[in-house]
């Protein structure tokens, strides 16, 4: 599971809080951040709250600082979906092109090719479109709340 803080800024009636979380400048896999593009891209756009539709799985309110989590097969699965399946839709959209464009000899060969790509680029979007919709229902894509942070007082000092 892979786990980030937030704070409840909205309750909806649906089951799913709204919950902000801190996007983190880095990405704090290691020390030497001054070489990171991440941490370049960070300064440049600035440290923003990121508001996350998450199901309230403990019956969180708004202000509740806790703790959400997605499941790691849930987000391989969806990153697979988002990236991989347009990208073969183009590729083999290219390739079908390529061949009824009697394999390049073709005088617009070229365009069958872009033709081809486009269409099968435009068939994995559709189908991320389906299943996007199909995993905005599914609990395995879904980020839960898993708990709620408990507060540290430390002299008088309160750390989230």
């Amino acid at each position: 599971m892979i786990e980030e803080n937030g704070q409840v800024v909205k309750v909806e009636d649906d089951g799913f809080v709204w919950v902000e979380t801190l996007r983190p400048s880095t990405c704090g896999a290691c020390a030497d951040r001054q070489g990171c593009g991440t941490s370049v891209l960070a300064s440049v756009l600035g440290q923003r709250q990121s508001p996350v539709r998450v199901i309230n799985s403990i019956g969180a309110v708004a202000g509740d600082r806790v703790v959400i989590g997605v499941s790691e097969s849930g987000l391989l699965r969806g990153s697979l979906a988002i990236y991989a399946v347009p990208l073969a839709g183009l590729f083999i959209g290219a390739l079908t092109g390529h061949y009824l464009g009697d394999g390049g000899t073709h005088r617009y060969a070229d365009l069958w090719d872009l033709l081809g790509a486009a269409a099968g680029l435009a068939v994995g979007l559709s189908w991320l479109k389906q299943f996007s919709r199909a995993s905005a229902r599914d609990g395995r894509y879904q980020p839960v709340i898993l708990r709620r942070q408990i507060p540290i007082r430390t002299s008088g000092h309160e750390i989230p």
